[in-house]
């Protein structure tokens, strides 16, 4: 009897999605300007005024917008044409970079504007993110779902390692303009290309037709009864606050303790960005993944160990890979992330479900004032040392006594109707 012939690696599974392969790339090109963004704020802001709590502010308001508006940028998943609500917040990110561009090049930039550049992008991401990641559902089967969101985070990852260290480049080459210029490159083709894919149009439910006040309601009811959705929240809540915004401080370090150029500043910005890579390369060949929540512990923690060890590094040599280390582990919190409330969620509620978790992503601006306000006080290191060390407690902690991250994420996973769904979830009179 002849064996049955064995199938090859599931990594690139989702690429045989038309959709999805012109999801990627607009997806990819639209984090890449992200990266960009922060990375030439960041250093603008550092030139501008030396401070390192200012260069945090970079942070912060580029964060606030998931923290004021993030519930309700995924009850606008829920409600709106996806197509068109990533078209609109692609074109605002492209009007305000243009915007930025100009003022770069007639030397009138102030520090504001690097500000008011990071909350208008921020406000965009808020209603982005949701909608983005919503559409891997409607693509996929529930068993594609993880190599998508896996695939999506290579993208996602990349665009650390790349964004960074193309904005870097472009300053040290040409200046801050140039970096600019080729951010709002990236803006363009990621419209162009959410332009000409053909987005599923998702099916309406009765309750939203209910008032908005309600709808956001019924989002915090329903992952609050979710077990594995509400863990997942949590320690969102802990890596944005206290892991997430040592990015702030690597150009203070880079310049301060290293030493190095805004070249050299770039390449270690985006650094964690090849260790996530392959970390979500992995993750995507798995095929069938049952502990999801194992791998979002394992990683944050992972993540947060690497962070400690780079702030008591005091050479680039050690630093650099340091930091791809780190990436790696992030790599399992952040692929992990929207994948398990995408699982989990009912239909008519995985927009707002993934609007709470972006609210918990809000918790970012709060670890930007944090971290800015003692690395003022004290030194940057010190400040990334405080916020990383309470975090590998604070994760071991999530993860003994909340069972549903160890527990198969098939348990977890909402059955019946998206209506009988909603129902449950919606609070008494």
């Amino acid at each position: 009897m002849r064996p049955r012939p064995t199938r090859g690696p599931h990594t690139f599974d989702a690429f045989r999605n038309r959709v999805f392969r012109l999801m990627w790339p607009a997806n990819f090109c639209s984090y890449v300007t992200r990266w960009m963004q922060l990375t030439l704020l960041s250093l603008l802001v550092l030139n501008l005024t030396g401070s390192p709590f200012r260069v945090a502010l970079v942070g912060f308001f580029a964060m606030a917008p998931l923290l004021a508006f993030g519930v309700f940028g995924g009850l606008m998943a829920d409600r709106l044409d996806r197509r068109h609500l990533l078209l609109g917040t692609q074109t605002a990110t492209l009007a305000a970079s243009l915007t930025m561009l100009t003022l770069l090049i007639t030397d009138k930039v102030e520090l504001w504007h690097a500000y008011g550049t990071a909350l208008t992008t921020g406000m965009a991401w808020a209603f982005d993110m949701p909608a983005r990641r919503s559409i891997a559902h409607d693509l996929f089967p529930r068993g594609g779902v993880t190599n998508a969101m896996a695939l999506d985070s290579v993208g996602m990852h990349g665009s650390r390692m790349i964004g960074p260290a193309l904005a870097g480049g472009m300053i040290t080459i040409a200046g801050f303009s140039a970096g600019y210029a080729v951010a709002c490159a990236f803006y363009a083709v990621a419209i162009f290309f959410v332009w000409i894919a053909d987005i599923p149009k998702r099916r309406h439910t009765p309750s939203e037709s209910s008032s908005i006040a309600r709808n956001l309601l019924e989002g915090f009811v329903y992952v609050k009864s979710n077990r594995l959705i509400f863990a997942t929240v949590v320690v969102t809540i802990l890596m944005n606050l206290l892991l997430f915004p040592y990015v702030q401080m690597i150009p203070v370090i880079a310049r301060e303790t290293l030493g190095v150029s805004e070249g050299l500043t770039g390449l270690l910005m985006g650094a964690d960005g090849l260790g996530a890579i392959v970390g979500a390369i992995a993750i995507a060949s798995a095929g069938s993944v049952r502990h999801h929540g194992r791998i979002f512990v394992g990683g944050s923690f992972v993540g947060l160990v690497m962070a400690f060890v780079f702030a008591n590094s005091g050479t680039y040599s050690i630093s650099l890979p340091v930091l791809i280390g780190l990436g790696f582990g992030a790599s399992g919190f952040g692929t992990m992330q929207g994948t398990i409330v995408v699982l989990a969620a009912s239909d008519g509620m995985r927009g707002r479900a993934l609007g709470v978790v972006s609210l918990a992503i809000g918790a970012g601006p709060i670890g930007a004032l944090i971290i800015g306000a003692i690395a003022e006080a004290t030194s940057p290191a010190t400040a990334i040392k405080l916020l990383s060390g309470t975090g590998v407690a604070a994760i071991i902690l999530a993860g003994l006594l909340m069972s549903a991250l160890r527990n198969p994420t098939e348990a977890h996973v909402t059955s019946g109707s998206a209506d009988a769904a909603e129902s449950n979830a919606r609070p008494a009179a």
